[in-house]
């Protein structure tokens, strides 16, 4: 029998996610490698959605979502971005942010459609430009004043007469960098001559540290009638599987993706939409406490890391810390990862995996902070051994 799976997508085996899970499981070794907290989120939004339960909601609710989740997205996007979208025709939920990557780049690219992301880029991204039949035009972000930051030659130099959109992720998972105005600025001169779409994946928005400013891409000049901007629940307030996510764009692109998630998923779960809903009107000064926590385990694993003999990279945002393994004497992400386990007791995700130009990617690992403090100190006085 033939390889029953379509070309496009044999390249894309088991996500490094649940490799490196299943690593864990099988080694007892502590897991900093996926992104999920160790805690849940808010008690009263997590009762809100026993309540939602418990109350009858528990039906189909609306495909584009219950309206009080989208009045509360737009009420939110309002407030804290002075972006005003329309809850009925410029607001639509989708099952977590990946959905709607997903949904929307289906939507919007033709096969052959050029799509530039940066890398390193979340896994998802590539699969889903594959299932498109699109093709992807990496732009390498690169160590630069200890952050990772994109080369705007190189960002020109990627747009081609079929590029049609721009992925763009910040605050940035793996990098952790938050583009800058400036940084933002070019991205936008390159949509606005070029006449692209715009993706934005800022899922991380809230968590921003050391002052950093996450800046929506679609609030800068001429950027709101051509920019899909995703966010989610999961990050925001500790629920990673909840999978409540949304889309804020013009009526046209919002219909849109709307056309193709109504025959993937349709809708989701009604419960957590409610407590959703009601989180984002009740429970930010929580997820302000969230991000102070963060920034301190941040700032716990990056010294743990340096002490261990690691060179690391402070993330602006995110969950994540990039390491340099190449101090230790090591070369090559992704052996030490499956390494990793054994040497030291750690799951850690190499890098190299999210990029196209696996060298740039190879002397990195990433590391979680969004664990317990006794957890992270465990695992750094593990890692303590690789010296």
């Amino acid at each position: 029998m033939s390889e029953p799976l379509v070309a496009r997508m044999r390249s894309f085996g088991t996500t490094i996610f649940a490799e490196m899970s299943a690593l864990a499981t099988r080694t007892g070794a502590i897991n900093l490698g996926q992104g999920f907290p160790d805690a849940d989120g808010p008690p009263a939004m997590l009762e809100a959605a026993v309540e939602a339960i418990r109350s009858g909601g528990n039906q189909y609710p609306p495909g584009p979502g219950l309206p009080e989740l989208r009045e509360a997205v737009a009420a939110e996007r309002a407030q804290r971005y002075g972006l005003a979208y329309d809850p009925a025709t410029e607001v639509y939920v989708t099952v977590g942010a990946t959905e709607a990557i997903a949904t929307t780049v289906l939507a919007l690219a033709e096969a052959g459609d050029e799509v530039i992301v940066f890398e390193p880029f979340y896994d998802s991204y590539g699969a889903t430009i594959a299932l498109a039949g699109a093709v992807r035009r990496p732009v390498t972000l690169r160590p630069d004043g200890g952050r990772f930051t994109f080369d705007p030659d190189e960002l020109r130099a990627a747009v081609g007469p079929r590029t049609r959109l721009i992925l763009v992720n910040s605050p940035h998972n793996p990098a952790g960098t938050v583009f800058t105005r400036e940084e933002l600025e070019t991205i936008a001169a390159v949509c606005r001559e070029h006449d692209l779409i715009a993706i934005t994946d800022e899922v991380y928005e809230y968590l921003t540290f050391d002052g950093a400013e996450h800046i929506p891409l679609a609030s800068l000049e001429g950027m709101r009638e051509r920019t899909v901007a995703i966010s989610s629940a999961g990050k925001t307030f500790s629920v990673t599987g909840w999978k409540t996510g949304w889309v804020t764009a013009p009526a046209p692109y919002v219909r849109a993706v709307q056309t193709v998630k109504q025959f993937m998923t349709y809708t989701s779960s009604a419960p957590y939409q409610r407590a959703v809903a009601y989180a984002l009107g009740n429970e930010l000064p929580w997820v302000e406490e969230l991000r102070k926590s963060l920034e301190a385990k941040r700032d716990r694993l990056i010294s743990g890391l340096e002490t261990a003999g690691f060179t690391t990279f402070r993330p602006q945002g995110t969950y994540f810390v990039q390491a340099d393994i190449r101090p230790l004497g090591f070369t090559d992400g992704f052996e030490l990862a499956r390494a990793l386990p054994e040497k030291a007791g750690v799951v850690a995700i190499p890098s190299q995996v999210f990029y196209d130009d696996a060298e740039s990617g190879r002397p990195f690992v990433r590391f979680a902070f969004c664990k317990r403090e006794d957890v992270i100190d465990e695992a750094v006085e593990r890692l303590a051994r690789l010296r």
